[in-house]
């Protein structure tokens, strides 16, 4: 009888280790269908109002489309990480613009929370936590941090998407027209499509001051829609990625030093009265040592 149990203990954990596997894979499978060339399409819009300022004014519906190129840059057993390239302008004689990026980690354990104000808040969770998740790390067009957080993906009834809730800075979008809040809470789905890939947001625009009760000023919808389509459209991105990938592989290297130190990180507005990304998108920053002393100036000991 004690030998019957223990090969069904066997046969159950081994069962069980396929499963894992096999879902892993699939996971894998649909982080990497965000991949290749996209007819994009980026709306928003403010749905609720709950400001208790009688001047409050909503942003305004905000639509915008191009061509979006999404590389992968890293495929490893527990990461994904894919570089997004917009493409705008006329076919003939496209403009490129480095776009965001998202780094897929497996079981992933450290974390960094916007705790607003320019500030990000490490987390370190436990292997129990996020066992069968993963994390997405997003990052803005400088390489610095955004929002990131930790789910499982869902395979059911022939649909694949991945959700999750996480703090962030305002949008580029908004924070340059809007200073009565400082946070934004993302509700943050990422659903494989027949067509491509949808991200579907459900935001809130937060008012955060130490000591007090989050105030939530206005609720927000964003609907991100990634049509697939012909990898040659985006050759002109593909392209420049190829030509640029060593520059920015050279400012990923600085920045995983900094987040591997795994406190709390401050970061400076601006530098010599220009942000970041300005800095990196001019000339002069194409050696490491370079980068390094730029990054370097804007992370507050």
């Amino acid at each position: 009888m004690k030998r019957i149990l223990f090969t069904l203990l066997i046969i159950s954990i081994g069962l069980q280790t396929t499963a894992q596997t096999n879902k892993k894979e699939l996971d894998k499978e649909a982080i990497k269908k965000m991949c290749g060339c996209f007819e994009v399409t980026f709306n928003f819009a403010e749905t609720f109002n709950y400001s208790n300022d009688s001047l409050y004014k909503p942003s305004k519906n905000k639509v915008s489309k191009g061509l979006e190129w999404a590389q992968l840059v890293i495929d490893k057993e527990n990461q994904i990480e894919i570089q997004h390239l917009l493409q705008v302008g006329s076919p003939e004689q496209p403009m490129i613009v480095k776009h965001w990026r998202q780094n897929w980690l497996y079981e992933n354990t450290n974390l960094y929370s916007y705790n607003a104000d320019n500030v990000w808040t490490y987390e370190s969770k436990s292997a129990d936590e996020v066992a069968g998740q993963w994390t997405q790390k997003v990052y803005q067009v400088d390489d610095s941090p955004r929002y990131e957080g930790s789910a499982t993906w869902v395979h059911v009834d022939g649909k694949s998407y991945w959700e999750n809730t996480a703090n962030a800075p305002l949008p580029r979008r908004e924070y340059t027209t809007r200073s009565d809040y400082n946070l934004t809470v993302r509700g943050n789905r990422q659903e494989i499509t027949p067509y491509g890939w949808v991200h579907d947001q459900d935001n809130s625009k937060v008012v955060r001051t130490a000591n007090q009760e989050d105030q939530v000023i206005a609720k927000e919808k964003g609907y991100n829609t990634y049509k697939r389509v012909d990898d040659s459209k985006c050759a002109a991105a593909a392209q420049w990625w190829v030509d640029n990938q060593e520059k920015w592989a050279l400012v990923r290297t600085k920045w995983d030093e900094v987040y591997n130190k795994n406190k709390d990180l401050h970061l400076e507005q601006k530098v010599d009265n220009k942000v970041l990304y300005k800095h990196l998108f001019g000339e002069g920053y194409e050696d490491q040592e370079s980068i390094n002393q730029l990054i370097e100036s804007f992370v507050k000991e």
